[in-house]
């Protein structure tokens, strides 16, 4: 079943992260958000020009930027941010290792971050695996949902940080706990701490039964937004009470559960 404006409107959501890898990103002007940010899946499934200034037309877009891939190195070959459009922000990442060959994997963050902070001073940053240098930017903060989420940022401002939160949560919009598990199971699966708590060899979608079942639907609720929109709506306002600023949902079951009908 598709969700309704009414229905993404209870979740607090801020905005929608889409995969183009998943799917056609111009899906995107018919979502009800103003914001949409983009994942990067390697350089074969970044948006053309024309895409991207398209949507940035109607939308506030960003793109996401691993700042140690060649093409996008602020250091070193930045060809591929000619194809970024005027109007498309950024959040600048380490990049995840899928993506980066060896010699990439190997290149400095720190330097990179600031000069790519130079080059777009309005960006955000990533900030997994570099949560302090991501912090000692000052830029918005682009986290991942985690059970820490809440605590780590009522730390944060109550350590006097006064800059943008926001964080990336999968978001899946049922109660159906089958469904929720086909849906985050394996995501949540890679997520360190769940990893060490699985059975080895055990599934991680639906299929999954005792104790790797029960393991996997708690670390969805810690990891993800999971269940209906009125349940995923209070779960957002606890993240905002904390001090996140801006949530954004990527649609775990597919970009057709976050459009309009």
């Amino acid at each position: 079943m598709l969700a309704s404006s009414h229905a993404l409107a209870r979740t607090g959501l801020d905005a929608a992260a889409l995969k183009p890898a998943e799917c056609d990103v111009r899906r995107a002007h018919s979502m009800p958000f103003e914001t949409v940010t983009i994942d990067y899946e390697g350089r074969e499934h970044l948006p053309d020009t024309e895409t991207l200034r398209e949507l940035a037309a109607e939308k506030n877009v960003l793109m996401t930027v691993p700042v140690r891939a060649d093409g996008f190195d602020p250091l070193g070959d930045d060809s591929l941010f000619g194809r970024l459009p005027d109007g498309v922000g950024t959040v600048f990442v380490a990049g995840h290792s899928a993506y980066l060959t060896e010699d990439e994997r190997s290149r400095a963050i720190a330097p990179r971050l600031g000069a790519a902070l130079e080059r777009s001073p309005d960006g955000w940053v990533g900030t997994e695996g570099i949560e302090r240098v991501a912090t000692a930017t000052g830029a918005t903060q682009f986290e991942l949902l985690s059970r820490s989420t809440t605590r780590d940022v009522r730390a944060l401002r109550a350590a006097g940080f006064d800059g943008t939160v926001a964080v990336y949560a999968p978001t899946v919009l049922t109660d159906d706990e089958d469904a929720i598990l086909d849906a985050v199971g394996a995501y949540v699966a890679r997520r360190k701490p769940v990893a060490r708590a699985l059975p080895d060899d055990a599934p991680t979608d639906a299929s999954a039964d005792g104790r790797a079942r029960n393991v996997l639907s708690a670390a969805s609720r810690d990891f993800a937004l999971v269940g209906t929109a009125t349940e995923v709506g209070e779960r957002v306002e606890e993240l905002k009470a904390a001090g996140v600023d801006l949530v954004v949902g990527y649609p775990a079951r597919g970009i057709d559960s976050f459009l309009d009908r």
